[in-house]
C-alpha cells in the first residue's frame, strides 16, 4: 500500500505531467471503483488540470474546479503511459479499473491485483465530501504538527502506539511500513502505550517520525510512477524484512502475524532484546 512518501512522490509527478493539460476522457472498467454519481465522469472532459494534491494518503487532482479523488489502497497503483492506447477498457479483463485520457495523448490507469477489491475513487466538488478526507487527523509533515501538537494526541491514550500511528484520523498518511520504520528509528515496541511514554520517549519518537517520512519523500522524489514501489522496499529498514540482519545492531529482525497484516521489529534495538509474542496478544513472552 503507497503511504505519504510514495503518495507524494505520485503527486509531484503528475503535477509535472499535467501541467498545461486538460481532461479528454475518464473510462471506467470497474462501476464499484466509483463511490460517487454527481457529478458524472463526464464532467470532467475537457476542463483543465489546475493542480494535483495529497490529503493524507489520498491523491487529489483539481480539473477547473471538480476533483477527481482517489485512494490506492492495499493493492492499487497509478500507471502512467506518455501515449494511451487506443483500444476501448473492458470490464473485467485487465486490473485496469479507470483510465483517464489527457490533451496530448497521454495518461494514466489506476490498477488493482487480486480479488478484494477496494481501490476507490470519488468526483467531487470538494474534497472534504470524500468521507476518507474530511476523517483525517492532521498531516505528520505540515508545519504545524510540531512537538506540542504530537505530545497531545498521546496523552491520555490507552492504544498500542503502533496502532495509533496507522490510525488515519489521529494522524494522516502513515500505514503498516512506515509505522514499522518510524518505531525502529525511536528504539520503540509497537505495543508501548501511546499515553504512557515520557517525555523523552515522546521526543525521540517526534524526531523519528519527521525524520523517517521526510527521508523517505526526499528518497522517492523525481521518481516515475513504476519505479517508487521498488525504491520503497529498498529503503526500508525492517518492515517486510523479516529474518534479515537489523541494520543498525545485527540481530535478526522478527515479526508478529495478525489475520490479515504483520508487523516488523528489532528486538534488540526496540524491546530490550525480549521477542514479542507472535499472536494478537499484546505482551511480551515471559
Amino acid at each position: 500500500m503507497p503511504e505519504l512518501p510514495e503518495v507524494q512522490a505520485l503527486v509531484d509527478f503528475l503535477a509535472e505531467r499535467t501541467d498545461g493539460l486538460a481532461v479528454v476522457k475518464v473510462e471506467l472498467a470497474s462501476i464499484s471503483v466509483l463511490k460517487t454519481f454527481d457529478p458524472p465522469p463526464q464532467a470532467l472532459e475537457g476542463a483543465p488540470i489546475d493542480g494535483v494534491h495529497r490529503h493524507g494518503k489520498f491523491l487529489d487532482i483539481d480539473v477547473d474546479g471538480t476533483h477527481l479523488v482517489f485512494h490506492l489502497a492495499r493493492a492499487g497503483w497509478l500507471r502512467w503511459s506518455d501515449q494511451l492506447p487506443d483500444t476501448v477498457l473492458r470490464p473485467g479483463k485487465s486490473p485496469i479499473a479507470l483510465r483517464v485520457r489527457l490533451s496530448d495523448g497521454s495518461g494514466f490507469d489506476l490498477t488493482e491485483a487480486g480479488t478484494k477489491k477496494s481501490l476507490a475513487a470519488y468526483i467531487v466538488r470538494d474534497p472534504a465530501q470524500v468521507p476518507g478526507i474530511a476523517r483525517l487527523g492532521p498531516d505528520p509533515l505540515a508545519d504545524d504538527f510540531t512537538r506540542e501538537v504530537f505530545g497531545a494526541i498521546l496523552a491520555g491514550r490507552r492504544t498500542q502506539i503502533k496502532g495509533l500511528l496507522r490510525d488515519q484520523e489521529v494522524i494522516a498518511g502513515i500505514g503498516n511500513a512506515y509505522s514499522d520504520e518510524i518505531l525502529h528509528v525511536a528504539k520503540l515496541s509497537p505495543f508501548a502505550i501511546a499515553g504512557s511514554l515520557t517525555p523523552d520517549v515522546v521526543d525521540r519518537l517526534y524526531a523519528a517520525l519527521r525524520e523517517t517520512l521526510s527521508s523517505a519523500v526526499a528518497a522517492a522524489s523525481g521518481k516515475p510512477a513504476k519505479e517508487l514501489k521498488d525504491a520503497k522496499r529498498a529503503g526500508m529498514r525492517v518492515h517486510a524484512r523479516t529474518g534479515l540482519p537489523c541494520p543498525v545492531c545485527g540481530d535478526v529482525v522478527r515479526e508478529v502475524s495478525f489475520a490479515d497484516t504483520s508487523l516488523q521489529y528489532c528486538a534488540t534495538c526496540q524491546t530490550g532484546g525480549k521477542p514479542l509474542a507472535d499472536r494478537r496478544m499484546s505482551r511480551l513472552l515471559k
